[in-house]
């Protein structure tokens, strides 16, 4: 895979535990407030928003049936892969929320949190 590929939850999503209520991730809530600002920088990679309920298919033919939580940085071979990402099989991948966003400000040129 040569480009990075960004998973996150569909923003507003819906939880047949709460009907009638709409949801956003917490986690991927920072990465969707980045990702509005700079349409031009997410031209640089691939992002994909799947729905709350499993099986989560996007996310299963990225990595695998027991890796569905998001959000998730499926990381392509176009940047150096870094130390600290989770490796399964042939793929690397990172899902705590403040080292996607740092990745992504090394690798795509997204502004860094302060």
């Amino acid at each position: 895979m040569s480009r990075d590929l960004l998973l996150l939850l569909e923003p507003g999503f819906t939880d047949p535990a709460h009907p009638g209520e709409r949801f956003v991730c917490p986690h991927g809530v920072a990465i969707e407030g980045l990702l509005a600002n700079e349409s031009e920088r997410v031209a640089r990679l691939d992002v994909k928003r799947v729905p709350f309920l499993r099986p989560r298919r996007d996310v299963i033919a990225a990595l695998d049936e027991a890796h569905q939580s998001l959000p998730v940085l499926v990381l392509g071979d176009g940047h150096a892969i870094p130390d600290d990402a989770q490796t399964l099989g042939d793929k690397r991948f990172v899902t705590d929320t403040k080292r996607i966003l740092a990745l992504l400000a090394e690798r795509h040129g997204f502004p860094k949190v302060h």
